[in-house]
């Protein structure tokens, strides 16, 4: 099965606050996006930048409906973000992606915010064994939900 979800989630973090540290907000998606793989890939984990994720909808399938940011061993999704301040799109982008991919977790980095803390959201999908229970947001309705 490999790593445990919340193993592959506590490395993303650990090299997300590594990368904002060393290079400081203000650069492009992109150029965090890259490094954050790289990291990620050099740590062992089976890595993909912008893989097309298909849907199915009304009984068509859109092979290209989005492209997540950074998969990380086929189930942990990474959303990269390089802005002053996380906007309302932002917050509901990750867990329509989970929720359509059927994965578990997700992370949003936002390496433009001040500190990686005040830019970190853990995103969760119908998810329960997880390690930092006082920040899980239980939903009855079993509805991604941000952390």
């Amino acid at each position: 099965m490999g790593h445990p979800i919340e193993e592959l989630a506590a490395a993303a973090i650990d090299h997300g606050l590594g990368i904002h540290r060393e290079l400081g907000p203000g650069l492009l998606e992109s150029v965090y996006e890259t490094v954050l793989a790289a990291r990620l890939a050099r740590a062992g984990f089976r890595v993909e930048r912008q893989r097309p994720v298909p849907i199915a909808c009304d009984g068509l399938i859109f092979p290209d409906a989005f492209r997540v940011d950074i998969f990380v061993e086929d189930r942990l999704i990474i959303e990269v973000k390089s802005v002053d301040a996380l906007a309302k799109v932002h917050a509901k982008q990750l867990p329509t992606y989970l929720r359509l991919s059927e994965r578990p977790l997700g992370l949003l980095m936002n390496f433009g915010a001040a500190t990686f803390r005040e830019g970190l959201r853990r995103v969760v999908n119908d998810h329960q064994d997880f390690a930092s229970s006082r920040l899980r947001v239980h939903n009855p309705a079993q509805r991604a939900t941000l952390e």
